[in-house]
């Protein structure tokens, strides 16, 4: 049987599908248009290219018929498929920019490009795997303010991962208990302590007391360690003045200025909460939890969007940093192909995705200061300190999910580089001896890293990591 081309398919379009596919469009990436792939299977009676018109037409300026009301400069505003692979069933399509919400609104561009048209009946498989942002689009948008590289100078670390944890049980903790596990960390050497997501303001743990217990637990860990330390404080909230009381009441309660982080859970709270922190509080880290993301990132679900959409809207709304995953190496479903693909392109300025080449650039990439910024980004110099209109900072990939002391190596060598945020949570408490000798086992561990010697070797002489290794190898 003749396998059906392009030019066939174009015979098939209607008057109105036609008005959303231009395979003749002139350089894509002439910085008009959000350019976006989509794997796309079509449901129906429709084929790859109808369903791909109508899910153009859907996410831009249409509907399922052509109205009277259309102008000719509504049709300027018409997204346009201008590209297919009919072997792998992807789509490429071409958003002009313009039709986005310019006060820098993120949530508007996924309410087009993966709003309703995750739920049309054409199509039984659609999911956006990677979008290209263009410089003159990246200038609407905020990027982060507050990056790794200032929580690094805060912490006075550069030349490991940051090492935190989540603490443990998730839930169930009173505002003592839980202050108590984060001074039992941080003592133990650990950087970084954050909330698990779902910790709000219950009965056995009021807000308010956490807070303040975390400040006096903080103090005195910095006070015996002689280092700071860094909180990170879940403001999500059933509306906006309880989110802006829990970040006003942590802001009073006397923390250093770089002591503490805002997370939000970007999913279930949503981008308007991401930007409404990033807008008021340009010197606290954002961090990102993406709780809910596995509905739409699964690989096994065919309708949704990618972990790099994702990670890279984060960094668009200006998150300082976002959960990205484990590559595989931790207890949640992921893989190098997209969990270190995610991370890279938050981190970089310029990085290869599942399709697009994105230069977080906000001049023309061909300039020399914004090649000279790439150069010095791939060089790991820090970059946009005091020419910060010249692009968007970077987005920090936090990395969660099943990790411990054993597992450090084996995620950085699949990482590659070690800019990011290790939040162990059962990998410290779970030590047999307790939270600050898990603390301990991940320092030593890092410190086997860090001195290229091989864990096992490096325990003979450090207890903590021998009993971490002992004990979580053998589950």
């Amino acid at each position: 049987m003749e396998k059906i081309n392009e030019t066939q398919l174009i015979k098939t379009l209607n008057i109105h599908q036609k008005g959303y596919v231009n395979f003749d469009l002139p350089n894509p990436k002439n910085g008009e248009y959000l350019l976006a792939v989509f794997h796309l299977i079509s449901g129906g009676k429709l084929n790859i290219l109808q369903a791909a018109a109508e899910v153009a037409a859907e996410s831009s300026t249409g509907t399922n018929f052509n109205v009277n009301t259309e102008t000719p400069f509504s049709k300027e505003m018409n997204a346009v498929v201008y590209q297919i692979d009919l072997d792998q069933n992807l789509v490429w399509i071409a958003y002009p920019w313009r039709l986005f919400d310019r006060g820098g609104n993120v949530q508007n561009i996924l309410t087009y490009i993966v709003g309703n048209v995750l739920g049309m009946k054409e199509v039984s498989a659609l999911k956006l795997l990677d979008v290209w942002f263009p410089p003159a689009m990246l200038e609407q948008y905020d990027g982060p303010s507050y990056t790794l590289d200032d929580m690094r100078k805060y912490l006075n670390v550069y030349d490991r991962p940051i090492l935190g944890t989540i603490i443990k049980p998730k839930m169930g903790l009173t505002s003592a208990e839980y202050a108590e596990a984060a001074y039992d960390f941080w003592v133990g050497g650990g950087d970084f302590v954050k909330n698990d997501e779902p910790q709000a303001n219950q009965d056995f743990c009021p807000y308010d007391k956490m807070v303040r217990n975390v400040k006096a637990a903080m103090d005195k860990a910095v006070k015996e360690t002689g280092n700071k330390k860094v909180h990170s404080f879940n403001v999500s909230a059933a509306d906006f003045d309880t989110m802006i009381e829990r970040c006003e009441l942590i802001r009073n309660a006397g923390f250093e200025p770089g002591s503490y982080a805002f997370l939000i859970d970007g999913i279930t709270a949503g981008w308007m909460a991401v930007q409404t922190l990033r807008r008021k509080y340009p010197d606290v880290f954002i961090h990102f939890h993406r709780a809910g993301h596995g509905s739409f990132t699964r690989p096994e679900n065919p309708i949704g969007f990618s972990v790099l959409v994702l990670s890279k809207f984060a960094r668009l709304a200006g998150a300082s940093g976002i959960h990205t995953g484990t590559a595989g190496v931790g207890k949640m479903q992921g893989s190098p192909e997209e969990d270190v693909v995610a991370a890279q392109n938050i981190l970089r300025f310029k990085d290869k995705g599942h399709f697009f080449e994105q230069e977080w650039s906000k001049i023309f990439e061909g300039d020399k200061d914004a090649i000279t910024i790439a150069q010095a980004d791939t060089a790991r110099h820090v970059i946009l300190e005091d020419d910060s209109w010249r692009g968007v900072k970077k987005c920090c990939p936090i990395i969660s999910g099943g990790l411990n002391p054993t597992l450090l190596k084996p995620f950085i060598d699949v990482m590659g580089n070690i800019d990011f945020i290790t939040t162990m949570g059962a990998g410290c408490h779970a030590h047999p001896k307790g939270t600050t000798a898990g603390a301990k086992a991940l320092v030593q561990a890092c410190e086997a890293y860090q001195k290229g010697i091989d864990i096992k070797e490096y325990a003979k002489t450090h207890k903590e990591l021998e009993e971490a290794i002992e004990f979580f190898t053998k589950k």
